[in-house]
């Protein structure tokens, strides 16, 4: 790929695109919001602006995936976003989750109930500014709710109009496949980097069914 004086500028422009469901065409380098927020991903962020500027920044720099979640703070990472960037730039997809509750600092519990999913949509279409949400991940599946149930949810969402595309969190090859008869999965976000290759197997199904792979912790603080 050749490096233009704008790319210079932008480096997110030369990581190259992928095309999410079909019809979000965004670049490879994409931003994480989890750790905009407070100590152990809980609370306010301690400088406001900072985090404020970073996001702003990421624009500058070219992204346009952002990666959140309701449970980022809780709700602190969504409401930042919109604070920073609301009104959109257009292109710009940003991607949430749901399906995890917070009981305290660096404390995550699975919560898959249909009312709750349903709840957390609710929320974050409205911290976010949103219409639909381009891209809405289960951020857990719970074993303690059917996860058909779970699937389920995802899906009627899509159907009313409230989210656009579904992806899965921390799943199996079996898991993927399982939602995939109920719902169509367009991306998987796994735990990967150089160090931590669990998810080979899950990366490989994802790159063969042309479902996007989005690998969290992709750096592993390195």
């Amino acid at each position: 790929m050749t490096t233009t004086s704008s790319d210079t500028g932008r480096p997110a422009l030369a990581s190259g695109t992928f095309t999410i469901g079909g019809d979000l065409p965004v670049h490879r380098l994409g931003f994480g919001a989890m750790r905009i927020t407070g100590k152990g991903i809980w609370g306010p962020p301690r400088d406001k602006a900072e985090a404020i500027a970073v996001l702003r920044r990421t624009i500058d720099l070219g992204i346009d995936l952002i990666d959140t979640a309701d449970s980022y703070g809780p709700r602190v990472s969504e409401e930042l976003i919109a604070e920073a960037l609301h009104p959109y730039p257009a292109g710009l997809v940003i991607a949430t989750k749901a399906g995890l509750e917070r009981p305290g600092p660096d404390q995550w519990t699975p919560n898959g109930r249909p009312e709750y999913l349903r709840k957390c949509c609710e929320g974050s279409l409205k911290r976010l500014k949103l219409d639909r949400i381009d891209l809405y991940q289960l951020h857990r599946i719970d074993p303690k709710v059917p996860a058909e149930d779970q699937f389920g949810t995802m899906r009627d969402l899509v159907q009313e109009g409230k989210v656009r595309h579904v992806g899965l969190s921390e799943v199996s090859v079996a898991e993927i496949e399982r939602a995939r008869s109920i719902v169509p999965v367009v991306t998987v976000q796994n735990r990967y980097n150089l160090v931590d290759r669990e998810s080979e197997k899950v990366l490989d199904h994802c790159e063969q069914q042309a479902i996007g792979f989005i690998p969290w912790f992709p750096l592993a603080t390195g």
